[in-house]
């Protein structure tokens, strides 16, 4: 399996090693647009300098106003070229260097011819770019020509004008919505991508007229509408004016209900899967409403096709989240996902399953998906991550299987995220399971023991702080932090004294017999923790005398600040950099306090005490 996988890798130096644009520079591009000025043109080498000029383009090479005042007359040039194909280059070449409003009146009459060509791939380019460099004094100029061309027989044509129009829409409104009853009769066309664009620049239109927008769902909802693109744009439509019926009604039957449930026997498979997703999606919908659409995807989760199977399961794992009951019929159908080769599938089926399976099953699903990790990406493993605390939080009893899967993916390889994912589901599962309590915090010791992220160990020795010393058994888990000591970097040794402080503020016990201060007084050696250590010896009796921890220590060690975090940083910012003391405190003592307590306050280890 090695093998494919460089060869694969080999060929995908290749093709970047080989791109006919690597090495492409601006300056020696345009030295070649001089071919566009000689007398006789060659099509296929001006092609090619166009396309590497777009190329520049669209890689956010930016050209002077002289360099590109220069590039467009070169370019206007070529319309005197009857090649098609550089023609076409020709129209996205003056689309891309959006000329100014003195150089649209050059292209303008050549433009204006192409409009009214018998070769329709000239007229409906011509339109495209007319369109987008034309400003509303040429437009009222053209607009004749507009509405007739929203109506050509030739669909090509017809689009050209219908997209031209809906980009139009958003800088000359006024224009474009007298163009609503050619619109109007491009939505009859027998034409399906006429009739798709027709139906979003009609809705566009009308989109700030409820009534209107109702109007023309109601008119297109009795099956005038032949085309699947303009089908599912009606469906969105249909959902919408639902949703805002409903926000306005205070009951009854749900309107154009019936025309979602007729489209699920849509012959086109865009369709009913679009009827089926607007349904789940409906406000308020109901185990009878749901039923068809479930079943629609039920039967697409077996399809051959990826597509359809990825997006049957993904609404399923959205419907699951609020009607998982409604979901459990397809969990057979998609246990059998778990293995698909599209790992986006199997990750979804998965989380599905963990959101809509019984308790039965748990145990189950456990074995399924331990194969199933090793073979997809962190960001998918995060996702399932997720569920499974989910899946335990809802059934409890179960907690045990799952605290030990959670642990050995712990253990295994990932980034910081993945690994932050599962420390922070174990410690939720501790938090509101208490009987997981104690095997989670083992799970989680046995982690920092080899743990090489800063923030994830500094993060379970303060939790490890706060609950290690309410378990029955506290002292099993001093020689974790002890080794914390000894073998990491700083900011982990001072979070490990800490949470060993409060470990001796809590448990008596551990103060009677000596091994706390003991530990505190060696740590006291090291350097970087030396203060901190002093400071909880002293708090603590480090003097050799068992002393009862008194309320005033535990609130110095688990009270929280009176001052929120953020405005003390502020205000020790604007301290250090305020201009009449920052020199005088420049190299005081005072000032290096300052600085230390600042990078303390943004470095996070407020936690660690």
């Amino acid at each position: 399996m090695a093998q494919p996988l460089v060869k694969k890798d080999d060929d995908r130096d290749d093709e970047a090693e080989y791109s006919p644009f690597m090495g492409i520079e601006k300056g020696a591009v345009l030295q070649e647009a001089r071919v566009f000025n000689d007398p006789q043109l060659d099509p296929r080498r001006c092609s090619q300098v166009i396309t590497k000029l777009l190329y520049l383009l669209n890689q956010g090479e930016t050209f002077t106003k002289v360099e590109a005042t220069e590039v467009f007359f070169a370019v206007t040039k070529l319309f005197q070229s009857k090649d098609v194909g550089l023609r076409r280059m020709l129209y996205l070449m003056i689309k891309e260097l959006s000329p100014s409003a003195d150089e649209v009146i050059i292209v303008t009459s050549s433009l204006m011819k192409d409009m009214n060509s018998k070769t329709d791939m000239y007229r409906a380019n011509a339109i495209r770019v007319l369109c987008r460099i034309t400003d509303g004094v040429l437009l009222t100029q053209i607009e004749r020509y507009l509405k007739q061309a929203i109506v050509d027989k030739n669909p090509v044509v017809a689009s050209a004008a219908l997209v031209s129009g809906i980009h139009l829409l958003q800088t000359n409104p006024e224009v474009v919505k007298r163009w609503s009853n050619e619109v109007q009769e491009a939505v009859q066309s027998r034409a399906a991508l006429v009739q798709f664009h027709a139906l979003a620049l009609l809705h566009q239109i009308r989109q700030n007229d409820r009534l209107a927008v109702s109007k023309l769902v109601t008119s297109l909802t009795r099956g005038t509408v032949r085309s699947p693109l303009a089908q599912c744009l009606l469906i969105r439509y249909t959902s919408q004016v639902i949703r805002e019926s409903a926000s306005n009604s205070q009951g009854g039957d749900r309107p154009f209900y019936d025309f979602l449930e007729g489209c699920l026997r849509h012959k086109a498979e865009m369709v009913i899967f679009e009827a089926a997703r607007a349904i789940t999606e409906l406000s308020g919908v109901t185990s009878r409403e749901l039923t068809p659409a479930i079943t629609v995807l039920q039967l697409f989760l077996s399809s051959s096709k990826p597509v359809l199977r990825f997006a049957a399961v993904r609404t399923l794992n959205k419907v699951a989240m609020t009607h998982p009951m409604a979901v459990t019929n397809c969990n057979i159908d998609m246990e059998s996902l778990i293995s698909d080769q599209n790992r986006s599938i199997a990750t979804l089926a998965i989380t599905t399953l963990l959101k809509t399976g019984n308790e039965s099953s748990v145990d189950r699903l456990m074995k399924q998906i331990t194969n199933f990790m090793s073979d997809i990406a962190d960001e998918f493993k995060i996702v399932v991550v997720e569920a499974i605390r989910s899946l335990c939080l809802k059934f409890p009893l179960k907690y045990r299987s799952l605290m030990n899967f959670l642990s050995n993916i712990l253990r295994e390889e990932g980034g910081f995220e993945y690994k932050k994912a599962i420390v922070d589901s174990i410690v939720i599962l501790i938090r509101d399971i208490p009987d997981a309590k104690e095997n989670g915090l083992l799970h989680l010791c046995e982690f920092i023991e080899d743990c090489e992220f800063t923030y994830l160990s500094t993060q379970i020795l303060h939790f490890l702080g706060i609950e290690g010393p309410k378990t029955s058994d506290p002292s099993k888990y001093i020689r974790y932090i002890y080794n914390r000591v000894h073998l990491e970097n700083a900011t982990v040794r001072a979070a490990a004294v800490s949470t060993l402080a409060k470990f001796g503020a809590m448990v008596d016990a551990l103060k009677l017999c000596q091994c706390l201060v003991v530990y505190l007084c060696n740590v006291c050696l090291l350097l970087q923790v030396r203060d901190r250590a002093t400071l909880y010896l002293n708090t603590l009796g480090g003097d050799g005398e068992v002393v009862e921890t008194d309320k005033g220590v535990k609130e110095f060690l688990f009270g929280a600040l009176d001052i929120p975090l953020v405005n003390l940083e502020t205000s020790l910012r604007n301290y250090v950099s305020y201009p009449c003391l920052g020199h005088i405190y420049k190299s005081s003592m005072v000032h290096h306090v300052i600085l230390a307590l600042l990078v303390f306050v943004t470095g996070g280890f407020r936690r660690c005490f």
